[in-house]
This record gives C-alpha cells, structure tokens and sequence, in this order.
C-alpha cells in the first residue's frame, strides 16, 4: 500500500516518537491493567468477606444467651477475621450484652470499646458508647462515663447521649448541668417515643 510525501512524513514522526515513547506507554497501559484487575480482586475478595461474615453474624444470633463460650468464640472469629465489615461490630455489641447480662462485665466493657473505635457503622458506635457510658455510671466512674457522652457520635443519638449525660449529672450532684442536659434531650427525642416521657420526669423531678 502507498503513501503519499505528508503521510510518510506523519508515519516516520510517529515511528520515531514511539521508538522514544513506546517503553515508557507500555508501561503505563501494563500499570492500568494490573491496577485495574487488582480492584477488581479486591472487590471480589470484599464481597466474599461480606457474605461470609454475614452467615457468621447470623449463626450468632440464633446462638442461646446461655451458651456464653459460643457466643464469646463466635463474636472473637467475626471481629478478628472479618474486622472490614459490618457484622464485627454488630458481633461486640452482641456479645457484650450476653456477658454483662452474665456478670463478665470486664470482657462485656471490652467488646464494647473495640466497637466504639472499629465498628464500621455509626449507629453501632453510638450505641456501644452508650452502653459502656451506662456501665461505668453503674460503676461509680462517672468522668470516665461523661467522656464518653461527650464525644463526637452519631446525630442520630443525641437525645439518648443528652438524656444518659443528665444522669450521670445528677449522680454528681451537678443538677443545674443535669437540667440542661434533660432540656436539650427533650429538643432531640421523639415527641411521642417512650423515652421522651420519662426525659420529661426526670427534669420535672429537678424542680
């Protein structure tokens, strides 16, 4: 096949820019396939971890509170081996009710700081804090308790932070800083939810 002078000119350029040029974009296309066959392992991988640890979860959950080991080992495996998705956290929170409902309250306190810092859900984290909160009031460890309350969660848990922090509060003997606290819960609960109504006793009882 002939070309003609300025296609011949067009094809030498290209000739000469790849002979200076074709390493380095092989290269380059070499980095994208990989990279991009890496995602896509990655996501495979992700989706596999996902399901997996999703039967895990709910191999947990039908599990009798009073089998404690077997729930102790099967939150553990969740919350080592599948730390990347949702169920580890889902799996402290669980277990920590089954040992502080056995009076394991060092393992239950545990679990529920793992969750606080690891779960990948925020409704989870928020309410871990809050049951860790609730346990060192119970313990007389109320700074401890109103660290907890104080840092930053989850928005949709401000009223229940607000209403537990007005306790503590009230345990100190700080009851115009409880009063504040029940008041700024009250703004945050819902207006028919069962939670509001005891709220509304609690700073009525203040005078």
């Amino acid at each position: 096949m002939a070309y003609d002078l300025e296609e011949q000119e067009q094809l030498d350029e290209f000739k000469a820019w790849w002979k200076q040029n074709g390493k380095m974009v092989t290269s380059l296309l070499v980095a994208v396939l990989v990279g991009y066959a890496a995602f896509q392992g990655w996501h495979l991988y992700q989706n596999k971890q996902s399901v997996e640890a999703s039967t895990q979860y709910q191999e947990l959950l039908v599990v009798d509170e009073k089998d404690l080991k077997i729930i102790q080992a099967k939150s553990a495996m969740l919350m080592e081996s599948f730390s990347g998705t949702p169920y580890a956290g889902r799996a402290a929170l669980f277990a920590a009710k089954a040992n502080y409902q056995a009076n394991e309250v060092k393992s239950a306190k545990a679990q529920l700081d793992w969750a606080i810092k690891n779960a990948k859900e925020t409704s989870v984290s928020a309410l871990s804090s809050l049951q860790l909160a609730n346990i060192l009031a119970e313990e007389k460890d109320f700074e401890g308790a109103l660290k907890l309350l104080n840092a930053s969660h989850d928005a949709g848990f401000d009223g229940l932070f607000a209403d537990l922090k007005g306790d503590v509060l009230v345990s100190l003997g700080k009851n115009v800083e409880a009063k504040e606290a029940y008041q700024q819960a009250l703004t945050k609960l819902e207006p028919k939810g069962k939670f509001r109504a005891l709220t509304q006793q609690k700073l009525e009882s203040l005078g």
